[in-house]
């Protein structure tokens, strides 16, 4: 068998970017069980309400929901089990001092393969407040409607 080449984006959480301030990202690769992979291999999993933590050096993915293989037996997994993060003791500890200074969180981006190992992508990242998430609505409203303007003008000049 041929092995896989590329990235192949399997979930992402595209609400994430909405909600928080994005300071810094950091790829990691996932433990997982057979019958997880081969559900995410058919492009089924949420990172809706997941998020990362850091317990005793190690870094766990919680909340993430990869359903059940449908041809999976008694072997089957847990759809919500926590899942171990394998990153570099480094970035572990770079990561745990400052979500303990407060007001930081780990959230997961996206979720791909990479050359045929399952990936995800997390963000250090610091929740915003309604009043940025509203601005940040307006600035993009305002984007859309400037570009849908310099399109029409564009339009009636050729």
């Amino acid at each position: 068998m041929a092995k896989e080449q590329g990235e192949k984006l399997i979930a992402s959480n595209k609400k994430a970017r909405h909600d928080y301030l994005i300071e810094d990202t950091v790829e990691a690769g996932l433990v997982l069980t057979g019958t997880e992979v081969k559900s995410l291999r058919a492009g089924r999993a949420s990172l809706v309400d997941a998020y990362a933590i850091i317990d005793r050096g190690e870094a766990w993915l919680e909340g993430v929901h990869i359903p059940e293989y449908t041809a999976g037996t008694w072997t089957n997994h847990s759809p919500r089990r926590k899942r171990k993060l394998l990153l570099h003791k480094k970035e572990i500890d770079r990561l745990g001092g400052q979500i303990s200074r407060g007001g930081y969180t780990l959230v997961p981006l996206k979720m791909y393969f990479s050359d045929g190992r399952a990936k995800v992508e997390l963000a250090l990242a610091k929740g915003k407040r309604e009043y940025d998430k509203r601005q940040a609505l307006r600035e993009k409203q305002d984007k859309r409607e400037a570009e849908r303007a310099m399109k029409q003008k564009n339009r009636g000049e050729e």
